[in-house]
């Protein structure tokens, strides 16, 4: 569904598209009743018409709404006018941390900076049970003063379609979905930033995202991703088996910075074989 500009759903007007993707199309919109602007993301139609996955999708939207912090784009509400359901959302002007990084490696105390600030919004999050699953420069927003915002935490959880048992458990693992992704065992979503034990399908905990993180300020400090290739299967090998290219670090990085990376990826890949290393 593709809304049109000056649409109303409830006290929301739709004034333009900013963004799409398989979580539902997403625009900026005024707050009639409280003069502000707030993003709205309308959820799929197949997702919408689901009884049992939208049910589901509120009881989880009460927890997410729960979170509050400086560093974590908040969510205001999940509301329905006529067929269509849609979540209200902070809006948060500025270019995405990817948009960031497309422009060259970011210069080390700048790094800190953001990579202290990502840090406390997963810890935040963390203290109230709740997993990002998609942790990647493209949900980390910039503001326009410099500071940082994480967006989407827990909502490629909530996303996850009911189906069979395994299903629901592969769904529930993977991050970023896409409409079509109900195959049985399918790993879906940004495989560049997926921990090993997502890559496998396996279970996965608060260590998945902070997998993500490391392989966030890997890129953050080198301009490049930790691990990359020309296809999912070749980005997913990487991931279990490869290592980052360290020679892209650049000696500017204080030796601290790049032990703690080398520490990251090392305690990861032991966690794949002995579950409880990774912290």
């Amino acid at each position: 569904m593709l809304l049109k500009p000056e649409t109303v759903l409830g006290n929301y007007a739709i004034t333009e598209a900013i963004g799409a993707g398989g979580m539902g199309e997403v625009y900026r919109a005024r707050d009639k009743k409280l003069g502000r602007d707030v993003a709205i993301k309308v959820l799929p139609d197949a997702f919408a018409q689901d009884a049992e996955r939208l049910a589901r999708f509120k009881r989880e939207a009460k927890v997410l709404a729960s979170l509050n912090h400086p560093n974590i784009a908040s969510l205001y509400g999940l509301e329905q006018s006529e067929s269509t359901h849609y979540l209200v959302l902070e809006l948060v002007e500025g270019d995405t941390l990817a948009e960031r990084i497309s422009r060259g490696a970011i210069p080390v105390d700048e790094a800190r900076d953001f990579a202290s600030k990502i840090a406390l919004a997963v810890e935040a999050a963390h203290e109230k049970g709740i997993i990002h699953r998609d942790l990647k420069p493209a949900n980390i927003k910039i503001t326009l003063d410099g500071d940082i915002k994480v967006l989407d935490f827990g909502l490629a959880k909530t996303y996850a379609g009911a189906g069979t048992e395994a299903q629901s458990s592969a769904l529930s693992q993977s991050p970023t979905l896409t409409r079509q992704g109900t195959m049985v065992g399918a790993i879906l979503g940004t495989a560049a930033y997926m921990s090993p034990e997502q890559a496998k399908g396996k279970t996965v905990d608060k260590r998945t995202d902070i997998w993500a993180f490391g392989a966030v300020l890997f890129e953050m400090l080198t301009g490049r991703r930790a691990f990359d290739g020309e296809d999912f299967s070749e980005i997913l090998a990487a991931i279990i088996g490869g290592e980052p290219d360290w020679t892209a670090v650049s000696a500017d990085v204080p030796e601290a910075v790049t032990a703690l990376l080398r520490r990251w990826h090392v305690s990861a890949l032991c966690a794949v074989r002995a579950p409880g290393l990774r912290t």
